[in-house]
């Protein structure tokens, strides 16, 4: 048994998970209005995703369950006990990664959200699910709440917030980063900044796609 399936995390996940369906981007009307092709740019954008995740500060911004897993299982398999994530949204990725903190036998999680409502759905759910006090959710811009305070060596890092930062973001904790540490990225599409960076060997990492889009890299500098 794990924290994974056991009470009280495994209906919280179910339950946020069937939340997630039923609320997903899609279905927001301040989306309905913008075209695929602005909502691109947005996304892209290092000075005006600002106003787009705004519209989406009701919606659970949240990883798909099978991507949910694999974050356990990498921080297990990893022995994770120091992980940084960069874009909490409600807490879901952050209750995966928690949970492997808490079966690794403990550790500290740090994890931003610049979204003020967000922040307060995150710390509820992670106290519903018993794993609070394995967590520091870093209120406001990452580029400011991740500049200071970071642990000395950081196991696993989590990419989930704004994507045209994802590279600053990694710029900002590398030097933390300790040999064989893996760093996860979600939606990289949107970024191939991030993507040429980590996939280019003389930066210090492997690195490969892995799902739909996923980019797996560990660090060996």
């Amino acid at each position: 048994m794990t924290t994974m399936t056991t009470t009280p995390l495994v209906a919280l996940l179910e339950r946020l998970f069937d939340e997630c369906a039923a609320a997903s981007p899609l279905s927001n009307s301040a989306l309905a209005a913008l075209s695929k092709e602005e909502i691109d740019r947005l996304l892209r954008s290092k000075h005006d995703y600002l106003g787009l995740y705004g519209k989406l500060k009701e919606t659970p911004l949240a990883v798909s369950r099978e991507t949910g897993q694999l974050l356990y299982m990498l921080a297990r398999s990893c022995r994770a006990h120091s992980i940084v994530e960069f874009g909490t949204s409600f807490g879901i990725s952050t209750l995966h990664l928690a949970a492997a903190l808490r079966d690794n036998g403990g550790g500290r999680l740090i994890t931003s959200e610049f979204e003020p409502s967000k922040v307060a759905r995150a710390r509820a759910n992670l106290a519903d699910g018993g794993l609070i006090d394995l967590v520091e959710v870093r209120e406001g811009d990452a580029l400011q709440t991740l500049a200071s305070d970071l642990p000395a060596e950081i196991d696993l890092l989590l990419l989930d917030g704004a994507k045209a930062l994802y590279l600053d973001v990694l710029t900002l904790v590398e030097a933390r980063l300790k040999p064989g540490a893996l760093v996860i990225a979600d939606n990289t599409d949107y970024c191939p900044d991030y993507l040429a960076y980590v996939r280019s060997p003389g930066n210090g990492y492997l690195s490969v796609p892995f799902g739909q889009d996923v980019e797996l890299s560990m660090r060996f500098g």
